[in-house]
């Protein structure tokens, strides 16, 4: 249930109608836009309909929501949700490419992919840490050691930083080095795990399962958001389908689809869609034209030599070219890049 409060209420009365929810059990979520404040209630429905709402002095309308995901929809939220990481917004306009190698290896990769990538003009440095792999006798990442490289580089750089955490035993690590947080596609169902990150306040980052529905990566947001946590961005990295001319097939659709569904903004992950270097700058002019607010995008100083995923990874050369193309397609949309 959404409950539209009058423009002239004040916080206190504010805090008097969501005391009046509250006490009979029901969670509340208060969303203050420009004009209005809205107070999304979740809860029983029994309980929600013996609420005379509309009576209240403080209310302009009530509305139910259909949507089986109630915080992350437009019906909640109208105005697009734009996602701060210390300083760096995502959404509402904005156009924000994530960069950087799939697997942190050493000091001196992360360092110098950090620098090319901020030159030229990724406002933020990806990196992984811990890795999950398909094979338990790949390279499963540097742990530990890696956070604190990612750290480090971050700071000499200025660059915030998104990484993935697998496990709930690893959140405080993650959170502690980390600026935002990412849920890779094979933990998009692990419900603790986003109830967790959901607790943290940090942004985070939500990877499509590769064989899931746009519904249910929605509703897994929906999972971080009832926490309290507004902070998401959705990942479109593809999904599996009979083609296998890419590692996967990127769902382009899912962005305008998506863009029609949730106030939170949506980014694209063309590396792990395509699993081939050579069409990622294609996918990535795709996603700026088809509407997506940013880009996660795998870069590597030597990508032959690569511990993790290389054959799908830009070098550093080719990253700047890319950046340049997608500058004017950006400016020809009238997007902030």
């Amino acid at each position: 249930m959404i409950i539209v409060l009058k423009p002239q209420v004040t916080d206190e009365q504010i805090n008097q109608v969501v005391e009046k929810i509250k006490s009979q059990g029901l969670d509340v979520h208060i969303s203050k836009g420009k004009f209005r404040t809205i107070i999304g209630v979740i809860g029983e429905e029994e309980a929600i309909r013996s609420l005379p709402l509309e009576a209240w002095p403080e209310v302009e309308k009530v509305m139910p929501v259909l949507k089986p995901y109630k915080l992350v929809s437009l019906e909640f939220r109208t105005e697009p949700t734009v996602v701060d990481v210390r300083g760096v917004k995502i959404g509402g306009g904005n156009f924000t490419v994530m960069a950087g190698p799939c697997s942190v290896e050493t000091r001196e990769q992360l360092f110098m992919t950090a620098e090319a990538v901020k030159n030229a003009g990724a406002k933020i440095l990806r990196g992984g840490a811990f890795k999950p792999r398909t094979s338990p006798y790949s390279f499963q990442g540097l742990g530990i050691e890696g956070l604190k490289l990612l750290k480090e580089v971050s700071e000499i750089t200025g660059l915030p930083v998104v990484t993935e955490v697998m496990d709930v035993r690893q959140i405080e690590d993650v959170k502690e080095h980390a600026d935002i947080l990412q849920i890779g596609a094979r933990n998009m169902q692990n419900f603790n795990l986003l109830s967790e990150v959901g607790k943290t306040g940090k942004p985070v980052l939500l990877k499509r399962g590769f064989s899931n529905t746009v519904e249910e990566l929605l509703m897994a947001a929906e999972y971080i958001a009832r926490e309290g946590n507004d902070q998401i961005l959705l990942c479109e990295r593809g999904i599996r389908t009979f083609e296998v001319s890419t590692r996967n097939t990127l769902d382009i659709s899912a962005i305008p689809v998506l863009k029609r569904l949730t106030h939170l903004p949506v980014v694209v992950d063309p590396s792990h869609a395509a699993g081939r270097s050579d069409i990622v700058p294609e996918l990535c002019l795709a996603a700026i034209a088809a509407g997506a607010d940013g880009l996660i995008v795998e870069v590597h100083p030597d990508p032959k030599n690569a511990l993790c995923d290389g054959p799908q990874s830009l070098d550093l050369k080719q990253f700047q070219m890319m950046m340049e193309e997608l500058r004017q397609v950006a400016q020809a949309l009238g997007r902030k890049l």
